[in-house]
């Protein structure tokens, strides 16, 4: 007999649909039930026999929360799942929410399946996995927790591409890894839609051939490549991929790279990394580190660091900065190469003679 599912979206902010939640909406059709999607807490329009709830970062555990608590108590013998980072990473805090089960990691019944879209008919992109997990064990990141190693490499992505999406989103951890990557460039080109690589790409792994591949896709024009410069012995890799990029066309104010801070890095580190990418031409994006089960937003503090030096690079993003980020202006590069130290140059005065922040 059929099932009525429904799948749960927490009261959180994304930018982007539930993947998870829409591939689950894909096979349970295939199973001959029927589907129901939910932002926060509202009554479906039918009694479920089954709930799915997903999740994004730790920190965003008491909105789960409360969606479980709200469709525990309409429906207190349907079976809740539980899934998503959150799931994943801290399934120990993750069982206090009420849930019935738990579930970590991949859903792999789901993975060969293309997302349901007509669930989100307003949403224009098609979100892609090439491959699952990566290589690399940076102690930083999730990936290694919920993924693995690199897996489920596809030499064709084709399929998974929504007829009527004019963006193509890659959320895969290191796709430059995938073995089938020259395949996946061709269907791009012969594809035609915009191309996000929306995890980053590994500049270690980018050489001349690469970069030539890339330069010719439709790349997402605000950000056409987006790397990471998170330790100083990343220097030489990440230089030496934003030259190649921009050898071959890719303009180097269309190269975003993350930077890490309030990690094991101390300011000065950091200061000396955002002063590489600014002077290499390309966009400088600070990413403040958080650890994997924080339970909330930008409390933590290094011991490297101290909590008025992490709140100087957040207020010098909004305020010298632009919409987070800080560009390759000459103006900021001369401030930041003058100072004798952080917090110096993240110190924000008001120059009389300038009327101007600085």
């Amino acid at each position: 007999m059929p099932k009525h599912i429904l799948l749960v979206e927490p009261d959180y902010y994304s930018p982007f649909p539930p993947i998870g939640l829409l591939k689950l909406a894909s096979y349970h059709k295939q199973e001959g039930n029927s589907v129901e999607l939910i932002t926060g807490c509202r009554p479906p329009t039918k009694r479920p026999d089954l709930i799915y709830v997903t999740s994004l970062f730790t920190w965003t555990w008491k909105p789960v929360w409360a969606a479980i608590k709200y469709y525990k108590r309409l429906f207190p013998k349907v079976a809740i799942w539980l899934g998503g980072i959150y799931a994943s990473v801290d399934p120990e805090h993750a069982a206090l929410s009420g849930a019935d089960h738990i579930f970590q990691g991949v859903f792999h019944e789901t993975e060969d399946l293309i997302p349901d879209y007509s669930l989100k008919p307003d949403w224009d992109g098609s979100i892609v996995f090439s491959s699952r997990g990566c290589n690399r064990n940076c102690g930083f990141c999730a990936v290694p927790k919920i993924e693995g190693k690199l897996n489920a490499c596809k030499s064709s992505i084709k399929e998974f591409v929504w007829p009527t999406h004019s963006r193509i989103f890659f959320f895969d951890n290191n796709f430059l890894w995938n073995p089938h990557k020259h395949e996946i460039f061709a269907e791009l080109r012969e594809l035609n839609k915009t191309v996000d690589f929306n995890q980053g790409l590994d500049a270690r792994l980018i050489d001349n051939d690469l970069a030539e591949n890339l330069s010719m896709l439709p790349l997402n024009k605000a950000a056409s490549v987006r790397l990471a410069y998170d330790l100083k012995e990343q220097k030489n890799s990440v230089e030496k991929a934003i030259r190649l990029l921009n050898e071959n066309g890719i303009p180097k104010r269309k190269i975003f790279v993350y930077t890490l801070f309030n990690y094991h890095d101390t300011p000065e580190e950091f200061l000396e990394r955002v002063i590489n990418i600014l002077n290499w031409g390309a966009i400088c994006y600070p990413m403040r580190y958080e650890p994997l089960k924080a339970k909330e937003k930008n409390r933590y503090i290094s011991s490297n660091w101290t909590r008025g030096q992490v709140e100087a690079v957040q207020k010098a993003r909004r305020v010298i900065g632009f919409r987070g980020i800080f560009p390759p202006y000459r103006a900021l590069i001369d401030k930041f190469e003058r100072a004798g130290n952080f917090d110096e140059a993240f110190e924000l005065r008001k120059p009389k003679e300038e009327g101007g922040i600085l």
